[in-house]
């Protein structure tokens, strides 16, 4: 049996461990591809505050970007979205 690579684990655990990012994650499982604007305006958060969390997310491989014209949408991974369903577990 393989030895987990426990760094890349702690990598992904960071990219979620964040109450303003879980919001993000169910957001984005609602309304797929977003952009940065539309996501701070939904949260009522800061733009640069959510462009922060999108850059971490997206490091922990939990976001996949697209560009349409000016805009980056945002979408979920298939790894994100078992996140999502390990997360409602626990509540």
């Amino acid at each position: 049996m393989a030895t987990p690579n426990y760094r890349a684990l702690e990598r992904i655990v960071k990219g979620f461990a964040n109450h303003r990012r879980l919001q993000i994650l169910d957001l984005l499982k609602r309304e797929p591809e977003l952009s940065v604007a539309d996501i701070a305006e939904r949260l009522n958060i800061g733009y640069e505050n959510t462009s922060d969390h999108i850059r971490k997310m997206a490091i922990a491989g939990l976001l996949l970007k697209r560009n349409q014209g000016p805009a980056v949408l945002h979408k979920l991974t298939p790894r994100a979205e078992a996140i999502l369903v390990f997360c409602k577990k626990l509540q």
